[in-house]
């Protein structure tokens, strides 16, 4: 572990995140005089590195080159600018300290393309919102580029949605066969939670009938089932979800129904049948890799072939917009994997394409992989995101949303593409948080986003069994967000 001293209780997440991002094989913690540290050997550890701020300068001393960068300003700093001003003088001193220049230069949070977004809707032309990109926060040419491209895109898919009055559903099933390497997310294995799952799904439909009566007269223009991965539930249990969703609601209006079909160990055409019949438009069958060797190693309990199997059931089901996920950066892949992935994708040609770099969690195995393997197992590269970008191109498909998230290999990006009009338009409502999620399930978020910009959230429990048992707590959660 590596120790970051800063005297002031500050900017610790913004710091975290570019030290990381210039030391991805650091375990690295930041702490200030509010930090309580009950473990001795951590207080006790020297600092790689300490920040000083003062009135009028702010200093980093770097223990290992012994150099002290400095950044002095008036005590007249506007508070508004200081937090920029402050990661502009980080930045550039960990790129001097290590001759890196990150894509995204100095910005630290997941959604990139809102500046462009809402310097576009200022009136903002192309060239003013790159210069201010590359002067405010050092991103790179490539990544402006990308960043603009997509905000046009997406202001365009989302013009016929509703913002004030209307909203989009999201549904958790927070089961899977097995829990991969990498995920992090609110998944049990189903053959565990079998014997509950008709238990789990009855709070849930109480949960659903709550929703819909709170915003009965708001416009639907979404639904999202996800998790977890949604098809671990029996053919039957997916029919019951489904009909039960287009029962409630008014689906007259919804514009996308996409179900996370997932891993192709989960997938049946019995399954596929029903999404279908129910009126399911977007489906993903998400293969991360078609290289069998990582599949065993991340602990997805199916083959390349089970994957090519899967997508030729959904088209034979009716299907014309599938998407596929693929993870960048997986331990021991390099170039010519990803190039393989690609060739094999392309063969099947979806409709869609997300493509992620991988993202290191500490609640995920992956991350105690590492800790035993090494930070170098695991790589994404300019080359590999190119590769990609290439390859989706070549299937007809366009960038439409993109998000970051922290510890991403090479610092790079989650990017989708898909072919015109088969945008995923959850997608990038989840991103832009220009719309009001009512989401149902453990573990899911509930996010209402107010006219004058403010958003508001509220959490479900992601325990399965509290879940169950504490439905009516998580309903009334639900009424304090929504009740106007």
């Amino acid at each position: 572990m590596q120790i970051m001293k800063s005297n002031k209780a500050q900017f610790e997440y913004d710091i975290h995140a570019l030290v990381k991002a210039f030391y991805p094989e650091w375990e690295l913690k930041v702490l200030t005089p509010d930090s309580v540290i009950k473990d001795r050997k951590i207080r006790e550890m020297e600092p790689v590195m300490e920040l000083s701020f003062g009135d009028t300068k702010v200093e980093l001393k770097v223990r290992s080159s012994l150099h002290n960068y400095v950044w002095e300003h008036t005590d007249q700093v506007d508070p508004a600018e200081y937090k920029n001003a402050f990661k502009r003088f980080l930045y550039t001193s960990l790129q001097e300290e290590t001759g890196i220049s990150l894509p995204w230069g100095n910005l630290t949070g997941i959604r990139p393309t809102k500046i462009a977004m809402t310097m576009l809707e200022q009136g903002k032309a192309e060239t003013e919102i790159a210069e201010f990109l590359k002067a405010a926060h050092f991103v790179s040419p490539q990544k402006t580029a990308l960043g603009i491209e997509i905000a046009k895109r997406e202001r365009k898919i989302l013009s016929t949605l509703h913002y004030e009055d209307g909203y989009s559903l999201y549904v958790g099933i927070p089961f899977c066969p097995t829990t991969c390497l990498y995920c992090s997310f609110t998944s049990y294995p189903i053959s565990l939670w079998r014997e509950r799952v008709e238990e789990y799904l009855g709070a849930l439909e109480r949960e659903i009938d709550a929703a819909a009566a709170l915003y009965k007269d708001k416009i639907l223009d979404t639904v999202y089932i996800g998790g977890g991965t949604p098809s671990a539930l029996s053919a039957p249990q997916l029919e019951r979800l489904v009909r039960k969703l287009r029962i409630t609601f008014d689906f007259s209006t919804v514009q996308e129904f996409t179900v996370e079909a997932g891993r192709a160990d989960s997938i049946t055409e019995e399954k596929l049948q029903v999404l279908y019949e129910q009126g399911v438009t977007r489906i993903s069958v998400n293969p991360q890799t078609m290289k069998q060797e990582t599949l065993q190693l991340i602990g997805r309990q199916h083959t390349v072939e089970q994957v090519v199997e899967a997508f030729a059931l959904a088209r034979k089901a009716g299907f014309d917009n599938i998407n596929m996920d693929i993870i960048l950066g997986l331990p021991g892949e390099n170039e010519a994997d990803v190039s393989q992935t690609i060739a094999a994708i392309e063969a099947l040609a979806p409709d869609a394409l997300t493509v992620h770099s991988l993202a290191v969690k500490r609640a995920s195995k992956l991350h105690q992989w590492i800790e035993k393997n090494g930070v170098t197992a695991y790589n994404n590269t300019e080359e590999t995101m190119r590769i990609a970008a290439e390859g989706a191109a070549h299937m007809g498909m366009l960038p439409y949303y993109l998000y970051r998230q922290k510890n991403m290999s090479g610092n790079f990006e989650n990017v989708g593409y898909a072919k015109d009009g088969k945008y995923g338009i959850y997608n990038i409502l989840i991103m832009e948080e220009k719309q009001t999620i009512v989401a149902c399930g453990a573990g899911s978020i509930s996010k209402r986003v107010y006219p004058d910009g403010r958003i508001e959230r509220c959490e479900n429990v992601k325990d399965v069994a509290s879940f169950i048992e504490r439905i009516d707590e998580m309903i009334e959660r639900k009424r304090k967000l929504l009740e106007d």
